[in-house]
């Protein structure tokens, strides 16, 4: 849901590379989001044989949503379970380890 919100819409070939996962495994995904109506399907423009997978605007509201509480813990644990110095160190440190992640 994250790649789709950050690029509005892919292709399933193109979520699936982004995930690192089987075009088949993709697809059984999909198929579980569109069920829960967290997806939209559009057929491509130029290529009808192609759909775009877009988020709803229930998948969007649901993506904010879990981002929103994602965060928010985040933010209680740092602060109540780290030093200030601590604190301080992940300020610092969060910038490469946000490359090493975002790594292909």
């Amino acid at each position: 849901m994250s790649a789709l919100y950050q690029h509005k819409a892919l292709l399933p070939s193109e979520l699936a590379a982004m995930e690192m996962i089987t075009n088949q495994s993709m697809s059984q995904v999909l198929n579980h989001l569109f069920e829960m109506r967290y997806i939209t399907r559009v057929p491509s423009e130029t290529d009808k044989r192609k759909v775009n997978i877009s988020l709803s605007e229930e998948g969007e509201n649901i993506f904010l949503q879990f981002k929103h509480e994602r965060d928010e813990w985040l933010q209680k644990a740092i602060a109540q379970s780290c030093t200030p110095e601590e604190q301080a160190l992940l300020k610092q440190v969060i910038v490469p380890l946000t490359k090493l992640v975002e790594f292909k």
